[in-house]
């Protein structure tokens, strides 16, 4: 539909238009409405967006003002007149028994008061009730049921047609194929709802189109989206959709009363006694599909008298975003009472009625400028990608990884691209997609070393393994990772030698390996700026402190791959003293709880290098601890209780939880298995807490009731 260079002229003028909505003229309106619909097609035909939500809101609400201060300029095919215009292919062709209209966007709480007061005005009413739900980002759907069974289903399409997919949507699991609407006097009823895929779906999905080196989803709606439109059902029903239903647009009741807020096809005899009471209200209709077998946002749902309420909880809401298992772009905040939102009825774009909150932006666009490539303590060289600095979620983002070379193949990214930055739940940036079609000739391929960034050595790509390394010991680059590694808060827990004074010595030559942090020269560092006796002073004891720490942050520190600190307390306890892993074998070292064989073969590589036994022999001759000085309970209340912890704990530190679980007898799993007693679940819990919520024997708590256990 649209070429190549008019893609380019479109999106430059797009650039142009952001860069001055505030000083348009009335020249620019027809080119303004061309760079929407331009937009449209690409968000609801393509999938395949050039600009963010939030840009594409200023665009529009900069024609809105246009035609407000020129109503001779407002034409029937504006944008602001219709929905987004456009149908996918291959579906049969349907109707929407009421439009499936937009809705009206506010950033603050500047355009939630704006909102609120024109609901205030047309009602007559000194305040008016809301219902404040999430408003998930995924793809949104419109289902028909007659006389409780599921009829018809199809996407949202133009707002007025869709895509009939019936036989897809009946293969998700949390659409119910019959309802009994009748208990509550409704013959036919057409509802509205958004089709998911979780979090944790969508992950393992995209695990497994990269394991059939196929290019993965950007983000859960795109996933979401395009399983709507798959001609195998059975494919459809493997992708793990769920659909959430959150609005009653039309129905018809048993004694022949059509009901249509969106339409405004109520009756003038009509009595509100004449239905259900659940369809009174909105908070009443999402009970009514809840109490019906559907997903409604019952349990996020708030309803506030006034709008102040709404005002104080949607940053709140937002500030949590990321502890949802589905992706959430904002919040909706509806009129609750059915009969004022038919009085306050509706524009051809949105109702008057409701309006979304939205959340700021993940999505952002910018120029890849350079890549640089970094190299870790264990060897990983990373690309990582230099691009202009532009704000993601409120933060500038100017460098992001790019993880290895194949993922930069797949996605076919060059230097000079146009590149669409996100940050997810986790809130890393990422690189989705370079946007080709704004490519201008000039963009070069990323040209990968073969020689270490650092020392010039020869990089190597273990088989099954994506990322190449350098296996030089002695490597600056890596050297300096593994002391920075060493002294952080987990590990050895050194404070007074943190990042960047590492950086600082080791350019100075007073660092060169890790045994050299317990040789410091503190004659020369208390001559530097900013180092006085106290300072200085400060430094040794917290070196000379870290000589006491327990073995199992001595292991922790030094950096074995996959050795995290769960993995380290096993080994810990499995020995009296480091060195005896001299002269474990592969098999003794899988014996041991949560070592599998990757683990168990980094761990033997580990302690059979010449070169890494000559530093452990150098650290114990400094001082440090190397015996399993910790001394499990073998009476104490926890016995043969196994304890997890998981997210961010509000007050006690990861490791001293453990500790005390230790030191009454429990013992602590590294994973989620029908082994796993109690799971400790903090802020931020992740996948461990979905995982676990499906085995029935582990019990989940909190810290509150972990302290009290403790106590107990």
């Amino acid at each position: 539909m649209y070429s190549p260079e008019r893609t380019k002229q479109l999106q430059a003028s797009t650039t142009q238009f952001l860069k001055t909505q505030k000083t348009l003229s009335t020249g620019d309106v027809e080119l303004l409405r061309d760079v929407l619909r331009f937009h449209e097609y690409r968000y609801y035909i393509l999938d395949e967006p050039l600009v963010s939500d939030f840009e594409y809101d200023q665009l529009f609400k900069a024609l809105e003002k246009l035609e407000a201060d020129h109503p001779e300029l407002v034409s029937p095919t504006s944008p602001t007149q219709r929905v987004a215009k456009g149908l996918t292919k291959d579906f049969p062709t349907v109707s929407h028994l009421v439009p499936m209209l937009s809705l009206q966007n506010s950033y603050d709480a500047e355009d939630l008061n704006d909102w609120d007061r024109k609901c205030r005005e047309a009602s007559g009413l000194p305040a008016v009730q809301y219902c404040v739900e999430p408003k998930y980002d995924g793809a949104s759907i419109s289902v028909i049921y007659e006389n409780d069974v599921l009829v018809r289903a199809a996407t949202r399409g133009n707002g007025v047609q869709g895509d009939e997919i019936t036989t897809n949507i009946r293969q998700i699991r949390s659409v119910p194929l019959t309802a009994r609407f009748s208990d509550y006097g409704i013959a036919q009823i057409e509802i509205r709802g958004e089709v998911l895929m979780n979090k944790n779906n969508f992950t393992k999905y995209n695990e497994q189109l990269a394991a059939q080196h196929l290019a993965p989803f950007a983000n859960p709606r795109n996933a979401a989206s395009g399983s709507l439109r798959i001609k195998d059902p059975q494919e459809v029903k493997r992708r793990n959709l769920e659909a959430f239903f959150y609005h009653v647009s039309y129905y018809t009741t048993t004694g022949g009363l059509r009901m249509s807020v969106d339409g405004n096809t109520r009756p003038e005899n009509f009595a509100p006694a004449q239905v259900h009471p659940a369809l009174t209200t909105h908070g009443g209709t999402l009970q009514m599909l809840w109490d019906l077998g559907f997903r409604s946002p019952m349990r996020e749902r708030q309803v506030f008298d006034g709008i102040e309420g709404v005002i104080a909880f949607c940053p709140v809401a937002e500030a949590g975003r990321d502890n949802m298992l589905y992706e959430v772009d904002g919040m909706v905040i509806k009129v609750n009472d059915i009969q004022l939102q038919e009085k306050l009825g509706m524009t051809s774009h949105h109702p008057r009625w409701a309006v979304a909150y939205k959340f700021q932006a993940r999505q952002a666009t910018s120029k890849l400028l350079k890549v640089e490539f970094n190299v870790g303590r264990t060897g990983a060289v990373t690309p990582v990608a230099k691009i202009e600095p532009v704000s993601v979620s409120g933060v500038t983002v100017s460098s992001i990884s790019l993880f290895n070379e194949d993922v930069v193949k797949e996605k076919g990214i060059l230097i000079g691209d146009t590149v669409l930055v996100e940050r997810a739940g986790d809130v890393i940036p990422y690189i989705v997609k370079p946007l080709t079609e704004l490519r201008t000739g000039s963009e070069q391929e990323i040209p990968f070393p073969r020689q270490c960034p650092a020392c010039n050595d020869e990089l190597t790509k273990p088989e099954n393994e994506a990322v190449w390394r350098c296996v030089n010991v002695n490597c600056r680059a890596q050297v300096l990772e593994r002391m920075i590694h060493f002294v952080s808060k987990d590990a050895m827990d050194i404070r007074s030698l943190g990042e960047a004074n590492i950086r600082k010595f080791f350019e100075l030559g007073f660092l060169v390996n890790i045994p050299s942090i317990y040789t410091l020269p503190y004659d020369k560092i208390g001559e530097l700026e900013g180092f006085g006796p106290k300072s200085v002073g400060n430094l040794k004891a917290a070196i000379e402190q870290s000589k006491t720490q327990p073995l199992y942050r001595l292991i922790f520190a030094l950096g074995i791959r996959y050795v995290g600190e769960t993995t380290a307390k096993t080994l810990a306890g499995a020995v009296s003293h480091l060195l005896e892993f001299r002269n474990y074998s592969l098999e003794q070292l899988q014996q041991l709880e949560d070592v599998g064989v990757k683990v168990a073969n980094s761990i033997y590589l580990f302690f059979s290098n010449d070169d890494n036994l000559h530093v452990l022999q150098e650290l114990e001759q400094l001082g440090l601890n190397f015996s399993n000085t910790v001394t499990h309970s073998t009476t104490g209340d926890l016995q043969n209780l196994t304890f997890m912890f998981t997210g961010s704990l509000p007050t006690l530190k990861r490791s001293d939880a453990e500790t005390m679980v230790e030191e009454k007898g429990g013992s602590v799993l590294g994973s989620v298995s029908s082994k796993l007693n109690f799971l400790v679940v903090g802020e931020d819990a992740g996948s461990k807490l979905e995982k676990a919520k499906k085995i029935q024997s582990i019990r989940i708590i909190n810290e509150e009731e972990f302290i009290r256990m403790m106590k107990e």
